[in-house]
């Protein structure tokens, strides 16, 4: 196979996704649970649907449920049985196009990529091992949706009848040390037809009845997750989303303390609330806090910024953390402006007895600002985007990270 009918290939490949109005599908042949999650994880954050198969001979019946457009045919599977899945792919009306992993060049791959382009499929260049998510971001390009992703026409019913939100987890870790120190909640859609989406795409408004039912739903996922994690990694402390309006419904605060876990492991659950949302209630926030901190619940203060005077000069402050709004922290390596405003709301945190995220941090320098200021906490991309559960307990059972000064 030659360069100039690989080009053409990726050009036509590239001009039929590009008109999708879906992300495209892709399925994962191989015998390694572990290959086929870190290649799920990297291109579900490409906006791909995918699916796994451990068994090649499932793959008659996976292509026929749900029709992918992509086949990686993972580094485990030898020439002969790797013509046969292609034959298999083939006969269940595939016509889409195949990548191969393979841990070098092979006359066995040559043959491999011979036969794919005989039956009439698009082989996409080899992946040699090991590689990089980098590494297969450039392979799979010419089949990345050149559109942006479409607002997916699904309300907040829809998905909780359907099975299709789950929580993804981010790390906190301790400003010092960057050791980790707890996880974020952040609530995705797990779509069928547009892969993984924000919570922008289909939060409804607070007002919405569903909302009550959402909120219920954070909660059971989030006291789940904390025993699956403390069963493959060890506890981790969480902290999840919610509204005020779900706070002020005394049979749901009373609900939401029957469901905290009696286990000895459970150091507590986090309920973070927007600042705006605190200042508007505030008397009754205090007194809710006041209550649940008995059950084992704390409420953080979240997205504070320059509203940070409301929280001054309180009687009572049973707040167990302010998380300061992206918007601050990100560049106050260079502004004194939001240096002064992220120094304020420190000391305030410090003043109370509570301690003090710094989020949205993307750069070193943004980093070391953080640490100068006397953060307790950090969180942000520079540290790792928000993962879902398998991932995150994967991710949280490596080493610590270290420091970057």
């Amino acid at each position: 196979m030659t360069t100039t009918t690989i080009e053409v290939q990726e050009r036509a490949a590239s001009a039929a996704f590009g008109r999708r109005k879906v992300s495209p599908r892709v399925c994962i042949i191989d015998s390694k649970p572990h290959l086929r999650a870190f290649l799920a994880d990297t291109l579900e954050e490409l906006r791909f649907v995918t699916s796994e198969c451990g068994d090649p001979e499932e793959l008659a019946s996976r292509i026929a449920e749900q029709q992918p457009d992509v086949l990686v045919i993972g580094s485990s599977i030898g020439g002969v049985e790797a013509a046969r899945i292609i034959d298999t792919a083939c006969n269940a009306g595939f016509r889409g196009s195949v990548i191969l992993i393979s841990a070098r060049e092979t006359i066995a791959l040559r043959g491999i990529l011979h036969h794919g382009l005989e039956r009439g499929l698009t082989m996409l260049p080899p992946l040699s091992t090991p590689f990089s998510a980098q590494m297969l971001r450039e392979c799979i390009a010419p089949l990345l949706p050149q559109e942006p992703p479409p607002k997916p026409e699904v309300d907040v019913a829809e998905a909780l009848k359907t099975g299709w939100l789950e929580l993804w987890y981010q790390r906190k870790l301790d400003a010092r040390s960057l050791t980790p120190s707890g996880a974020e909640a952040l609530v995705r859609m797990r779509h069928p037809s547009w892969g993984v989406v924000v919570p922008s795409a289909f939060l409804p408004d607070q007002n919405d009845p569903h909302f009550r039912a959402l909120s219920e739903f954070v909660v059971a996922r989030a006291i789940a997750d904390w025993r699956y994690l403390l069963d493959h990694h060890g506890p981790v402390d969480l902290s999840i989303n919610l509204p005020a309006k779900f706070l002020l419904d005394a049979q749901a605060v009373e609900d939401l303390c029957a469901w905290m876990p009696r286990h000895p492991a459970f150091g507590g659950l986090i309920i973070e609330i927007d600042s705006l949302e605190v200042a508007q209630h505030l008397d009754a926030m205090i007194e809710i806090a006041q209550s649940l901190r008995l059950h084992n619940i704390a409420i953080a203060v979240d997205k504070v910024g320059a509203d940070w005077p409301e929280l001054m000069r309180l009687d009572a402050f049973p707040f167990v953390e302010l998380k300061v709004d992206r918007s601050f922290v990100t560049g106050c390596a260079d502004d004194r402006l939001k240096r002064t405003v992220c120094k304020r709301i420190v000391d305030l945190a410090a003043d109370y007895g509570a301690r003090c995220t710094a989020t949205g941090i993307e750069s070193r320098s943004d980093y070391i600002a953080a640490h100068e200021l006397g953060f307790d906490l950090v969180q942000g991309y520079l540290f790792g985007k928000p993962m879902g559960l398998k991932k995150f307990a994967r991710a949280v059972s490596t080493k610590p990270l270290g420091t970057l000064e």
